[in-house]
């Protein structure tokens, strides 16, 4: 039976790839999370999981894991760029800091284990609101980034090389553009130090709005980006580690760039909403406005497409969400003390 343990698998997209491992009959998981920025619930009851509450930073956590481990998925971070300009030392703690011990952890104990390590698109992201080109898979970038999310995603894969490098471990590096789908929660986990522990992510945001009449703000007139649905993701993690190479990257995105503005509309008239569309300026530390993935690579060597149009993956969420707002709604108002500090 193959053995997977994945970080962060209680999480949103976490909890996708376990459900993806899980598909094969032969395979066992184990998930390590501290519920950071997840919720119990998301945590798979099937027989063949075994869950380990902890930080990843830990090596007593580590230890808990009954070996051999045949795929080590790091999916953890400290979610997400706002928080993380709030708070940059529980980003350092919870995502580079994770990876680094996870490496390490690998190599002193485990060092056959293929590790698949989450990346950002955003960390090698031109930086710009004019006409984007598609981001390939390059290996450098600028020392100037948005936010400590951003660095920390890109550090990590710094350290994933390295290690690879130096130790000869089988590590593979994927960049997810902007993931979105069901299970993803809006107020997950624990509070992060600003209001975006509740406002997570643009679609999960603009889908609850909606459902809820309220009005939606736009950063930026011409914002754009890369979504890839959830059930994507997982299947293309998967198939990267299934197929990759030791030290390669690989994105997973659409390939399709959509501007925030259509977006928004869009969810307002498959939500049958009465919200309003209110524009801002951008937000002053986000200087990469416009941006979206390269899917070349991916298609060639992992036959790997993201195969989810928007508007079917944006019903599905919008029915998910619809289903689970009781649950939803319960999860941000644990949060109201915070919110009225």
């Amino acid at each position: 039976m193959s053995h997977s343990v994945v970080i962060g698998g209680a999480g949103f997209v976490g909890s996708w790839v376990v459900e993806e491992l899980l598909k094969k009959p032969e395979s066992k998981v184990t998930i390590i999370d501290n519920l950071i920025s997840s919720e119990r619930w998301n945590i798979s009851t099937n027989s063949r999981v075994t869950f380990i509450e902890g930080s990843a930073t830990d090596f007593d956590t580590f230890e808990k894991i009954n070996a051999p481990v045949d795929t080590l998925f790091q999916l953890a971070c400290f979610h997400g760029n706002q928080s993380s300009i709030a708070r940059p030392l529980d980003d350092l703690e919870n995502g580079l800091k994770t990876t680094l011990v996870t490496l390490e952890w690998v190599k002193r104990n485990s060092p056959k284990t293929r590790i698949i390590y989450s990346g950002a698109g955003c960390a090698v992201a031109e930086k710009t609101w004019q006409n984007p080109t598609p981001v390939e898979e390059i290996d450098f970038t600028s020392l100037r980034h948005d936010s400590p999310y951003s660095i920390s995603k890109i550090t990590g894969e710094m350290y994933c090389l390295f290690y690879a490098q130096s130790f000869n471990m089988d590590v593979i590096r994927v960049r997810f553009q902007n993931v979105y789908g069901p299970r993803e929660i809006l107020g997950a986990g624990k509070w992060r130090g600003t209001i975006n522990t509740i406002w997570r992510n643009v679609i999960p945001t603009f889908v609850y709005k909606s459902i809820k009449n309220l009005p939606i703000e736009i950063y930026g007139s011409n914002a754009s980006r890369d979504f890839v649905f959830v059930e994507d993701i997982a299947e293309g993690i998967l198939k990267a580690a299934k197929h990759g190479t030791s030290q390669e990257v690989f994105n997973l995105a659409s390939g399709t760039e959509i501007m925030i503005n259509d977006l928004a509309s869009d969810i307002i008239l498959l939500a049958d909403s009465n919200s309003k569309i209110i524009l801002r300026e951008k937000r002053e530390w986000d200087n990469s406005g416009r941006r979206f993935g390269s899917t070349i690579k991916a298609r060639e060597t992992l036959a790997f497409s993201a195969k989810t149009p928007i508007r079917e993956g944006l019903k599905k969420t919008i029915q998910w969400s619809l289903n689970n707002l009781e649950l939803i709604e319960k999860t941000i108002e644990k949060h109201s003390s915070e919110t009225t500090l």
